[in-house]
Order: C-alpha cells, then structure tokens, then sequence
C-alpha cells in the first residue's frame, strides 16, 4: 500500500467541505482532473471507495465518514505544527485578498507593506471591486480574505469588525454660500456605485428629505467623484478620511446640511474551515493597520 499525504488529504477535506470537485478545484487552484487524481490515489492507498457516486453526488462511504475524522485531527496539528513551530519568515504562500476601493484608497499599501515584513516569501494578489461582487468571491472561494462593507451574515465565515469610516459632505471651494442651506439639493450628489449599502442608504435618506428630484450620479470611483466636485460639477457624500487631504489643499470644502449617512462599517472576512494560520493573521494585520490609520487620521 501506498503511503498517505497530505495534499491528499486536504483535498479530501475541500471535496468534502465544499460539495464536490468542481468546486474544490476552483477552492484549491487546481484542475479538476488534479483534483480527481488525488482522491483516486488516496482511495488507492487505503484500498477502500470513501465516497459513493451511484447517485450522481459525491457522498461519503463509511469509511469515508471515518476517514473525515482522523483527516480533520491531521489539519489540526498542521495547523499547531504552522503556528507554533514554522518560522513566519521562512513561509512561503499565496493570498488572494479582495478590497474595497475604500480600502484600497486608504491603508492598503500599509497592509501589503506589513504582511511582507511578516511573511517576506508571501505572493499576495488583490483586485479591488464592490462588496456585492467581494462576498461572492470570497464565499465562492475565489478569494482568501475580503476587506468590505460587512460583517458577512453567513455561518461559514469568520468576520472581524473594522473601525468605521465617517462620511461628510463635500463641494466645489468656490461653491456658493448657500450651499448647506439647501442649495445641495439642486446639485448632482456623487457617490459610491449603484449595487452597494451607501448608495442606497444615500437614496433612501435623500428621498425622505428632499422628494425624488435629487439627481444621484453613482460611481465606482471615488477618485473620480473627488475630481467632478472639484470642477464644481456637483457635491458629494464620501469619506472624511479621503477627503480631508482634498479640502487641506484647497481643492474642495466640507460643508454641513444638517444631516449625513451613517459611518461605513468594514469587516476583515475570510472562511473559517479550512482553518489557516495565515488568513486569520492577515485579517487580524487588516485590524491594526486600521487602527492605526484611524489613530493617525484622529492625531
């Protein structure tokens, strides 16, 4: 017989965790046929069938359900041996970390810089994108870690609470006086693209407000909205953190109607099975940059 190992039994696991091979390829970036060839080994070496496919599903055997056990123990005291033993210099790994462009605009380069001085041999890959598109990725295993207006309400997945963004509202520097005291409402309003909690929260408090004529101009830039209230195109509702340096520099000006939307809530979310030591220290990496990115915005 064979000797087990343990790509073989992780891959066992993911088939069995996310419901079969197509989706375990995806999970694992591998083939499908790869992904195949390892169960078929493993089933090999312990001369056994662990999953049933009469029925057209990969269901496990009896002695697939024992084998589920001891696979399980093994991940564990890999995961100990990772954690506890393993130098964090001297690993070697892939992310696949999915941001906000709120995120991204802010203290992303801090997050990379500071996950490669913890693990200088890590490849990190990231694409910035909505939250709506961020939560499929990530629950389609398309993505390690999403940084994103959460938390995520799934029992598969573990979220830690960021510090919030606070909002405020932005015009032109040379915008008329009266831009607080309702002349905001005859403007177009920039914000965040259409299919996102902002957006709609925004619509919801302006139609309440001022009726249905507000023009909303959606975008999924926020650079771009700062450059179109710049040019005195329109106002707009976005982060004081990102607007701060725009007003410090003369280019646009804060203003105050009375009323603006709730601080965004950012969540660090990741899957909690299959447990790894990695994903859970860069989500918890993602918390202190944005502690200190707060702290130093508050300074």
């Amino acid at each position: 017989m064979s000797r087990i190992n343990l790509d073989q039994l992780k891959t066992f696991l993911t088939v069995v965790r996310l419901g079969g091979v197509r989706k375990a390829s995806a999970g694992m970036n591998l083939t499908q046929p790869a992904v195949t060839a390892r169960i078929k080994n493993l089933e090999d070496s312990l001369s056994c069938a662990l999953f049933d496919r009469t029925s057209g599903s990969m269901t496990l055997t009896r002695r697939g359900e024992l084998l589920l056990a001891y696979a399980e123990q093994f991940e564990h005291l890999s995961e100990r041996v990772e954690k506890i033993v393993a130098d964090p210099a001297g690993l070697e790994g892939h992310l696949r970390l999915g941001v906000s462009e709120t995120i991204a605009q802010c203290w992303l380069p801090e997050l990379v810089s500071r996950l490669h001085g913890l693990y200088p041999k890590l490849e990190i890959e990231f694409n910035v994108d909505i939250s709506v598109h961020l939560r499929a990725g990530l629950l389609n295993r398309e993505i390690d870690l999403a940084i994103l207006l959460g938390p995520i309400s799934d029992y598969a997945v573990d979220n830690i609470e960021l510090p919030g963004f606070e909002l405020a509202w932005y015009a032109a520097a040379d915008a008329p006086a009266d831009i607080a005291e309702g002349g905001y409402l005859t403007r177009p309003v920039m914000t965040y693209a259409r299919n996102t909690r902002p957006y709609r929260e925004l619509k919801e408090m302006l139609l309440e407000r001022a009726g249905p004529g507000v023009s909303l101009f959606p975008s999924s830039s926020l650079s771009a909205c700062f450059r179109l209230v710049e040019a005195n195109l329109g106002v707009a509702v976005l982060p004081k953190s990102l607007g701060q340096a725009f007003a410090a520099e003369g280019r646009i000006r804060e203003f105050d109607p009375g009323w603006v939307p709730n601080p965004l809530q950012f969540s660090a979310s990741y899957m909690g099975e299959p447990k790894s030591h990695l994903i859970e220290t860069a989500a918890k990496t993602a918390f202190e940059v944005a502690v200190d990115h707060m702290n130093d915005k508050n300074s």
